[in-house]
């Protein structure tokens, strides 16, 4: 029996959640795994679960500076101190498990220098989807495979509130408040609503998916906000569901393209019967073809299972610590990044209800090379000068289309915003 303690930094939902599934599964980790998994020491500002005075450490020196703590699990959240109290642990030779995505995609290759440096385990699963087993997977299971596709729903409280828009009707920010009231939505929302949150993942899961370090930075990002339910009606009307997607895909060129968008899927796809707060994520690879992931994203015993699991691994696997199977490094000069992608797009707006508007609309989708597939055009209700328009494009570039919409956009017959939706089928 391997006698492991551990150390806790951070005992909100997650920690709190973590040290109350080690204590629940302990007897069946032993049994099963040959392993005794004890939290030794916790490092928090404040508690969700109940913790005994002497598990409480002052500082991070309490812990790192303990030799019998040989894993640390850090769910703070946030880039600083977790940082600093990750890098500290790695350095002292400490396995680090982490669901910490915000810091580990914009961090990583320092945190791997310093686990290597010291020989230390680093593994991350819990840090995209929660409690499915997509990272493990990618790099245990899937080296036959050249990958060519990596995208799904990976931010449970954007899925719950287009789920609520798209099945009871109703505006972005009602629903917006019942998901904060709720718990799934934090009283800042802005990170899983403005897409980031979603990045962030897309930043570590395309890095594994593709064996090249994908930055932050390089990935297109727009958020929910901008959302109407007149979109999800009408994109209903047409067959389609919309979806927060993180997609990352690899050219027949050998460049990748990252974004997270709200996206239009056809109403069959099988990711558009995800709801709620549910994860499922798509991985197409050479040799297996499609396959896909679904469970919960989020919370304290799907986190905490991740986790706990990454602590078994990391036991049974102490002298081969897993590192990135790339150059690691900030600088993307290596990776070839395609920010004009092809696709089709759902296209929507209020025009003035008069003679000649959409053969403008349509000369200037000409003029940039994007062809319209369908139009829906509605009267104007009564007492409005405005009606709706909606067109439907053939797949077209990306710059091309952004240059179309800005050009419209400054009609004078154009009221309102065109809100563009990217379709992927």
């Amino acid at each position: 029996m391997k006698d492991i303690k551990i150390a806790i930094l951070g005992m909100g939902t997650v920690g709190g959640g973590i040290y109350q599934l080690i204590e629940q599964e302990q007897k069946n980790i032993e049994h099963k795994d040959g392993i005794r998994l004890t939290v030794k020491k916790t490092l928090a500002l404040s508690y969700a679960v109940d913790v005994p005075e002497e598990k409480k450490a002052k500082d991070i020196d309490e812990i790192v500076n303990d030799p019998e703590i040989s894993i640390v699990a850090e769910v703070m959240g946030g880039q600083h101190p977790a940082k600093e109290f990750i890098l500290k642990a790695l350095e002292a030779g400490k396995t680090v498990v982490s669901a910490n995505k915000d810091m580990i995609s914009q961090n990583w290759p320092d945190l791997e220098a310093a686990a290597k440096r010291s020989g230390a385990g680093f593994y991350f699963e819990a840090a995209v989807g929660g409690g499915i087993p997509i990272l493990r997977a990618l790099n245990d299971s899937m080296q036959a495979n050249s990958i060519r596709e990596v995208y799904g729903i990976v931010n449970g409280t954007t899925n719950y509130i287009l789920t609520k828009m798209d099945d009871e009707g109703r505006d972005f920010s009602d629903v917006l408040k019942e998901a904060q009231a709720l718990g799934y939505a934090e009283a800042n929302p802005e990170s899983d609503v403005e897409g980031y949150d979603a990045r962030y993942k897309l930043s570590i899961l395309a890095s594994m998916a593709f064996h090249a370090r994908v930055p932050v930075d390089k990935i297109y990002c727009e958020g929910i906000t901008k959302l109407t339910k007149a979109d999800i009606a009408i994109g209903r009307e047409l067959g389609y569901v919309v979806k927060l997607l993180a997609i990352g895909k690899k050219d027949a060129d050998g460049s990748i393209e990252v974004r997270v968008h709200p996206t239009m899927i056809p109403k069959e796809h099988a990711l558009a019967n995800i709801k709620g707060s549910f994860n499922a994520i798509f991985i197409d690879g050479s040799a297996v073809g499609e396959m896909m992931w679904y469970g919960k994203g989020a919370g304290d015993f799907p986190t905490a299972s991740a986790l706990v699991s990454d602590m078994v691994y990391a036991v049974h696997n102490a002298g081969h610590p897993r590192y990135a199977t790339f150059d690691n490094r900030y600088e993307a000069d290596q990776v070839k990044f395609n920010n004009d992608w092809i696709t089709e797009y759902f296209i929507r707006t209020d025009v003035q209800d008069k003679p000649g508007v959409l053969a403008k609309i349509a000369g200037i989708f000409g003029k940039h090379d994007v062809s319209i597939e369908s139009v829906i055009q509605k009267g104007a209700k009564p007492g409005e000068e405005s009606a709706p328009l909606i067109l439907v494009t053939h797949k077209a570039h990306e710059q091309d289309l952004r240059d179309a919409v800005k050009e419209i956009q400054e009609l004078e017959a154009v009221v309102g915003t065109v809100n563009c939706i990217r379709v992927e089928k």
